[in-house]
């Protein structure tokens, strides 16, 4: 097992703890300009938008990719893994970092927390941009379709085993859910190693399964359906949904079906021969469309 020093990957950023909502974060940024908060998904870390924060700093925004809650180099609290206390986390990182409001990028989970902030915190959210990420009220369908996100999904709700199974053999099935969730090509070695690593932090599996937990027995908990309730305001935000069109964890129409949810601007980006990890395995393609966007509704 690591300290979290795996978390403090050096490039062309700075490193920093802010407090928010009762706990620290780490977060790596870079650029000077409109605050563009970056959050990742599952199983990954800050380190996943290495390509966009360069991108978006030169272009001129300021970006900031947080480990969330439970992750990397954050705090690993008890409890707090509900998407409205996400929710919570990401507004009060807005606020730390000294900004009114941010265009917030998220993906996988990191995107359902950006989602709920537009219902949640709505002033800090001044656009949106959802990666590999359906609505909240679409992901039960994404996960009715089946597939490997489904299995996941529903073997993460087992106490204990699968915290180990994500820790035995130096991490090597966080490795496999890479492998398995993405298209041709990717990982590369450097990216497996670097979240095996990440994954080798202290409770770092576990927080993460939270997450999931959360997910799946608030469907049938009140406060669940306090939460969806308050999703059904439909977004007042301009969205951008990029989505891999080989993405086995949530297929396009599912994700595409967020349009109805959506009163403002929406631009739906699929990412052709990518997976559920667009922003990493086209890079070059994301940080385009990216840039794009949010210079358009900037």
């Amino acid at each position: 097992m690591l300290d979290d020093s795996a978390a403090y990957v050096d490039g062309p950023w700075t490193h920093r703890t802010i407090g928010a909502a009762g706990a620290r974060f780490h977060v790596a940024e870079a650029g000077e300009g409109p605050l563009v908060l970056l959050l990742h998904g599952f199983p990954q870390f800050w380190w996943a938008w290495r390509a966009q924060i360069g991108a978006l700093a030169a272009a001129g925004f300021r970006a900031a990719a947080v480990d969330m809650r439970g992750y990397g180099a954050s705090d690993k609290t008890p409890r707090g893994y509900d998407l409205p206390t996400l929710a919570e986390d990401a507004a009060g990182m807005v606020r730390a970092l000294g900004a009114a409001d941010a265009a917030v990028v998220g993906h996988g989970v990191g995107g359902l927390v950006g989602w709920t902030m537009t219902a949640h915190h709505p002033e800090t959210v001044r656009s949106l941009a959802a990666v590999s990420a359906p609505h909240p009220l679409r992901a039960a369908r994404a996960i009715a379709r089946g597939g490997p996100g489904a299995r996941h999904f529903l073997t993460a709700q087992l106490p204990i085993l699968p915290e180990h199974r994500l820790l035995t053999d130096g991490c090597v099935r966080v490795g496999g859910l890479l492998d398995e969730w993405s298209g041709p090509g990717w990982p590369d070695t450097e990216a497996e190693e670097r979240y095996r690593l990440a994954f080798s932090i202290p409770k770092v599996s576990h927080c993460s399964l939270e997450y999931h937990r959360w997910l799946f027995r608030s469907w049938w908990r009140l406060d669940g359906v306090r939460y969806r309730s308050g999703l059904r305001r439909r977004v007042r935000v301009p969205v951008l949904q990029i989505h891999g069109e080989d993405d086995p964890v949530c297929r396009t129409d599912a994700a595409r079906s967020s349009r109805s949810l959506v009163s403002a601007a929406f631009r739906w980006h699929p990412v052709a021969g990518a997976g559920h990890f667009p922003h990493e395995e086209r890079p070059e393609e994301v940080s385009s469309a990216l840039v794009g966007w949010l210079g358009e509704t900037a």
